[in-house]
């Protein structure tokens, strides 16, 4: 049963401690992940490691800091001069997103977990990294449904209805005065 009333908002010091929590998590991800998968493909199988086994390491190397980088410069808090928190950053585990910005930072959370279970599947066979085209093709699908199809979509050539009621009882107010 959900609970009743108003939810109750966090404070910039909770949001701070959260947010080192949260990244401290991702961050333990992402060693985990490449532990398992330079001790697995790249010290027992060395011999046989080809150099896509390599490329896949530098492509995940390079998902990886470009997600983490983008994740902790929004959670990046503002101190005073005296050292007092005065902003705690934008909050990664906050529900919903903000109006212009819907949960870039979820969208980086899911890359991560992404490329960390891509990575460690690897281990089995490289064609797995097949998989990772799993990101471009949900990015697509997200740029469709709340850019480009809206956009195609979108019926410029009549005015909004309210738009022309609006005008409407101008008119007819101006009609009534000039009576």
């Amino acid at each position: 049963m959900a609970p009743k009333g108003k939810v109750g908002t966090r404070g910039k010091k909770q949001i701070f401690e959260e947010n080192r929590e949260t990244l401290k998590f991702y961050l333990r991800i992402i060693l985990g992940a490449n532990a398992i998968y330079c001790l697995v493909t790249l010290v027992f199988f060395y011999s046989s490691a080809s150099f896509w086994a390599w490329m896949a390491l530098a492509f995940s190397l390079a998902v990886y800091g470009a997600s983490y980088h983008s994740m902790s410069s929004m959670a990046r808090a503002a101190f005073s001069e005296d050292g007092a928190l005065m902003d705690g950053g934008m909050d990664l585990n906050m529900e919903q997103g903000m109006a212009d910005l819907p949960s870039a930072h979820r969208h980086l959370k899911d890359v991560i977990l992404l490329t960390a279970i891509v990575q460690v599947l690897s281990c089995f066979s490289l064609y797995i990294w097949s998989f990772w085209l799993l990101a471009p093709g949900r990015a697509l699908y997200l740029l469709w449904v709340n850019v480009l199809g809206p956009w195609f979509t979108a019926d410029s050539g009549t005015p909004a209805p309210e738009h022309n009621e609006k005008r409407q009882r101008r008119q007819e107010r101006r009609q009534m005065k000039r009576l």
